[in-house]
């Protein structure tokens, strides 16, 4: 079960409850699904808006813009900055407290950082129990930047509602780099310290690389912006392509197709979590990989062989209740 202060004190706005959930989710300490399940019902209702992007584009300090304007207009806001390689989690290092530096002290902004600990392919799935903690939390607005531009930072932007993808100006490298995936997700690109040379031409070629992109009629159109985070310069225009992407999901019913979607693709994925840990408990019940490599090694048996006689008691079982 949910330790039920814990949940409480979350649901009645006490940030120390929050960060206390967000460190068992990260973590996946014992206990962190029942939490997450039992604050369920009390999400929906936040934005959540994803900032990605090449190494260096400026989306941190594009994040801390954004978090203080949407301060200035009375609204909360809680940050996931997630980093994919690096082993420091839990906001405690020291470049998360200064580069965050317009909203130091604010209560309202939660700022929180995650990384993978080892398992890249959980560190979607806890990103998105931890937007769900914050969401419970009651949260207006929930930004999720991620340090890179990969594909599990690919996956972990996918839980957003609204995806802005970072793109500095450049000799056109970054705008090619697009072409691996990240072109597809954007809802919004934002061509970063616009005040560099070679800005209007990043803006050209990334205009020439979404009209290619296939789209159906009634898709939304992706904005291209331009902003100077250093000086705040194009954060208000920004913010109002956020608001007409959410308007435009809720007009359109995307937004309810989107989380069914995404719905459908978590529960995959902690099936195929879940269904993974049983077979690891298999295996080591006949004696773990090495013995099972050995005898495969040894000719004694085959793959195919192996994998059918450790999944034979799941076939039986799922035979057995039909």
């Amino acid at each position: 079960m949910a330790p039920p202060e814990l949940v409480a004190d979350l649901l009645d706005g006490q940030h120390r409850a929050l960060a206390r959930a967000i460190t068992k989710i990260e973590n996946r300490s014992e206990g962190y699904r029942d939490i997450v399940a039992a604050l369920h019902d009390h999400t929906g209702h936040a934005d959540v808006v994803g900032i990605t992007g090449s190494p260096g584009a400026g989306k941190s300090t594009l994040v801390d813009k954004l978090a203080a304007e949407y301060r200035e207009r009375g609204l909360t806001v809680g940050i996931i900055a997630v980093d994919p390689s690096s082993p420091f989690s839990g906001g405690a290092v020291l470049g998360d407290r200064i580069r965050m530096g317009s909203n130091v002290g604010d209560m309202d902004v939660f700022f929180r950082s995650m990384s993978a600990r080892g398992t890249l392919g959980g560190l979607s799935t806890a990103t998105s129990d931890a937007v769900k903690a914050l969401d419970a939390f009651g949260k207006d607005k929930i930004l999720i930047e991620t340090v890179g531009a990969g594909q599990n930072e690919v996956d972990i932007v996918k839980t957003a509602d609204t995806v802005a993808v970072l793109v500095p100006p450049s000799s056109g490298d970054d705008v090619q780099m697009l072409k691996a995936g990240i072109l597809e997700i954007g809802d919004v690109f934002v061509v970063n310290k616009a005040d560099l040379a070679g800005s209007d031409k990043t803006v050209q070629e990334l205009r020439g690389m979404l009209e290619m992109r296939d789209r159906d009629e009634d898709d939304w159109e992706a904005d291209i912006v331009e902003t100077v985070a250093n000086t705040g310069e194009g954060v208000d225009e920004l913010l109002s392509v956020f608001d007409a992407h959410a308007d435009w999901l809720d007009e359109t019913g995307k937004r309810d197709e989107l989380e069914r979607k995404r719905t459908a693709e978590e529960i995959r994925t902690l099936l195929r979590n879940d269904a993974g840990a049983l077979v690891e408990e298999e295996v080591e019940r006949r004696g773990g990989m090495d013995d099972l490599v050995e005898r495969v090694v040894r000719r004694e048996t085959d793959p195919y062989s192996v994998a059918d006689d450790v999944l034979e008691p799941f076939r039986d079982a799922v035979r057995h209740n039909d």
